[in-house]
């Protein structure tokens, strides 16, 4: 069996699952890529009664043809398990009848762990899918007291519409359900460890910024080879496996992917989003229901979130690219043509990269609050992070705090976020804005909460006449968690 690096908690959690000794449905879900599906194929590898995968139906060219294939995959499934038809099922009812009559006659008395990845790819357009699937559990597999169903999918809005929310026949039928997403900094560590991969904290940080912790990304890097290397290797030559990776994740998840990319291109262009208005305008999109399931499958999918800026109404909220990978795709290899080798390496020392790095930096933090929660030992105090963006008269945007820690304890917290190979240093200039920033942000919201500055940075900071400005500090170290 494959090494799982991390997933820790998720590992116990199957583990619990697999002895509780009554019939479980499980599902698995969370960004593609993520890896969903490595985690449940290595860790019953040897206990898995049925396993079976979809076809993705994005590559149909002919629709009508897709749930024959579907069910003539699901067939060759039923075959290498000891299923005896030689003719495949017409059918959904079918083919769960086949199933239920496999795990019959296979049983041992052990638990029967079923697993089947990316289910959404299985409910193509009138299949049926869904409610041969619902009887399969509720006329057979909830009464199998040895029986863990897992069910796995990428297309996370299907599972939280068809399943997690389901108000039909599997309405309340999920006996657990499991979100993976992507590597904290601390588990790529761990993941770089066991790939032989020696690297400073400072290209751990842009690692992440540019792969967002995620697996199947990470997996591909060249122990031995410097940062800039992999990164050519990866996305700037001419047989680069990651190039058409924008493409390929967006044609894998949506049956009609150029408005969901659209809308993508549109977000990576301002790092505190837009809001619905802005994004319907913007786009073209109708601002009605097509745009609504459109940002709520992003959202899912962990690409973009929805925040309210601080102290705003509900028509400043926004929507806000947030998936490091697609940040990092968007500003240097989208439409990038590249005409020799080393072309990642000439970005080095330009404005171009420093912008990226301070916005990157900035959304690694903010998929890190429960690190800095607990670097700031607020990790047991209720808060909501946020933005705050100050109003002028003309409507322009004044003073900006890009990361806000509002906490139940009667503190604020206000981030900078300070993206730097050596120790940071707060000279006079710096101080005295930042003192005025706070004041601003004080008289602005009227908080009656005690407001801190709080420095989050690589490597720490030089202590001097101005540096007692800040009232924490947060390195990528506490990030990590070491």
């Amino acid at each position: 069996m494959d090494k799982i690096i991390a997933r820790k908690r998720e590992q116990q959690e199957l583990e619990k699952l697999y002895y509780d000794g009554r019939p479980e449905f499980v599902v698995v879900y969370g960004r593609r890529r993520v890896g969903k599906t490595f985690l449940i194929r290595e860790y019953f590898r040897d206990r898995l009664s049925f396993y079976h995968t979809a076809l993705s139906p994005y590559d149909d060219i002919e629709a009508e043809s897709a749930l024959e294939r579907q069910l003539f995959n699901f067939h060759s499934s039923l075959l290498k398990y000891g299923g005896e038809d030689f003719i495949p099922p017409v059918n959904w009812m079918e083919a769960f009848e086949r199933l239920e009559a496999l795990l019959e006659k296979n049983r041992t008395g052990r638990r029967m762990v079923v697993f089947i990845d990316e289910l959404p790819w299985l409910d193509t357009q009138k299949s049926g899918f869904l409610p041969a699937f619902e009887h399969f559990w509720n006329g057979w597999g909830a009464g199998q007291d040895d029986l863990m169903l897992i069910v796995c999918g990428s297309a996370t809005s299907w599972i939280e519409d068809k399943l997690l929310n389901n108000v039909g026949g599997l309405y309340g039928r999920m006996t657990y359900q499991m979100k993976l997403s992507p590597m904290t900094l601390s588990e790529c560590v761990e993941f770089y460890a066991d790939r032989g991969l020696e690297l400073s904290l400072y290209d751990q940080l842009q690692y992440y910024m540019i792969m967002g912790g995620i697996p199947y990304y990470m997996s591909m890097l060249s122990p031995g080879k410097s940062l800039a290397a992999n990164v050519d290797l990866l996305f700037f030559n001419k047989e680069s496996r990651l190039r058409d990776e924008f493409d390929r994740l967006f044609n894998s998840l949506f049956r009609n992917p150029d408005h969901y990319k659209s809308v993508i291109r549109l977000l990576g262009r301002k790092r505190i989003g837009y809001t619905r208005k802005e994004i319907a305008e913007s786009t073209g999109i109708p601002y009605g229901g097509g745009l609504t399931k459109i940002m709520k499958s992003l959202e899912a999918n962990d690409f973009v979130m929805l925040y309210k800026p601080f102290g705003g109404s509900r028509d400043d909220v926004r929507y806000k690219l947030t998936d490091p990978f697609l940040m990092f795709y968007l500003n240097f290899v989208d439409g990038a043509k590249v005409t020799s080798d080393g072309y990642w390496s000439q970005f080095e020392n330009t404005p171009k990269l420093y912008a990226w790095r301070g916005f990157a930096f900035e959304n690694l933090c903010f998929c890190h609050l429960s690190e800095i929660k607990r670097a700031l030992g607020i990790s047991g105090v209720y808060s909501e992070s946020s933005v705050w963006i100050q109003r002028g008269e003309d409507g322009r945007r004044g003073t900006q705090v890009d990361m806000l820690i509002d906490r139940a304890d009667r503190v604020i917290d206000l981030c900078e976020m300070k993206f730097t190979e050596g120790e940071y240093s707060v000279d006079k200039d710096e101080d005295l804005a930042l003192r005025n920033r706070r004041q601003v942000f004080m008289g602005e919201t009227r908080t009656r909460k005690a407001v801190h500055l709080v420095l989050i940075t690589t490597y720490g900071l030089v202590r001097n006449r101005w540096s007692s400005v800040y009232q924490n500090v947060i390195t990528a170290e506490d990030l990590i968690g070491q």
